[in-house]
């Protein structure tokens, strides 16, 4: 199965902050996991060999890369008066926001908060080797809610590097049906869903966004972290600009975060 790169970059997706499950492969390629699905891509010039069958592309990993988004529509839609986002579009382009597993990301960005890529991806890698399912040598899968909710207690999530985070990622997996939750969050406008998260321990409000846009794929959620900040301040006078509410803000936003990060 061959996928062109005219409009999705694996690399720029694996460097994003959206996703801690993608890596580089030893063929110069990359590694994407996705529930209990192991993808192997190698780069060409013009595009990617994938390991898969076009029948397990299509009903698996081209909603996952959310091939069906017009995202070049959304790029030409950008007021060219706005200099700074039409670069980090040209910048970004090729970034696309995954339909993660709504638990996955919602793991993930517990343990993001007050922390860096590195740091959680080495968390994320270690909780999977220890609790999850050996989906190939060396590759598991992330462990489910109910695994961690029949731990013996926060203790069981030590020596992983997640510090203060081993108590809400134990606590929500031990007070919620994790999966049920979720599905029922998914279902609502964004402003309830946030409502919903932020009454988890330790989902606050950036976290509770990040679960909105890289979980529950509500592209209208903009997290607001650091890089975004400064974008506001130094980019725009301090006065949040209109694209960061409107109904593709977490799309804009990613163009904008790449961007500014590697243009400091």
């Amino acid at each position: 199965m061959f996928l062109s790169k005219e409009n999705i970059d694996i690399k720029l997706i694996e460097v994003s902050g959206q996703v801690f499950r993608i890596s580089d492969d030893s063929n110069g390629g990359f590694v994407a996991v996705h529930k209990e699905n192991v993808l192997r891509t190698k780069e060409t010039e013009s595009g990617y060999e994938l390991d898969c069958s076009k029948e397990d592309f299509d009903s698996i990993w081209a909603d996952y890369f959310d091939m069906k988004t017009d995202y070049e529509g959304l790029i030409k839609a950008i007021d060219p008066a706005d200099k700074f986002l039409t670069e980090s579009a040209k910048a970004g382009r090729g970034i696309r926001i995954l339909n993660q597993d709504p638990w996955e990301a919602t793991l993930c960005f517990i343990i993001s908060q007050n922390n860096n890529i590195p740091r959680i991806t080495g968390s994320v890698n270690k909780i999977c080797e220890r609790f999850g399912k050996k989906l190939e040598e060396g590759i598991y899968s992330i462990p489910t809610p109910e695994v961690l909710a029949g731990l013996s207690g926060k203790e069981a999530l030590s020596g992983l590097g997640l510090g203060y985070r081993d108590e809400y990622i134990y606590e929500f997996c031990k007070n919620y049906d994790v999966y049920a939750f979720l599905e029922e969050v998914k279902k609502l406008p964004y402003e309830e869903a946030m409502k919903e998260l932020m009454k988890v321990k330790g989902i606050g409000k950036k976290v509770a966004n990040c679960i909105c846009l890289y979980g529950l794929h509500m592209v209208n959620a903009c997290p607001i972290d650091v890089w975004v900040k400064r974008i506001i301040d130094e980019e725009y006078g301090g006065k949040q600009p209109s694209w960061m509410s409107c109904s593709a803000a977490g799309i804009y936003q990613q163009y904008a975060f790449y961007y500014k990060r590697n243009n400091k």
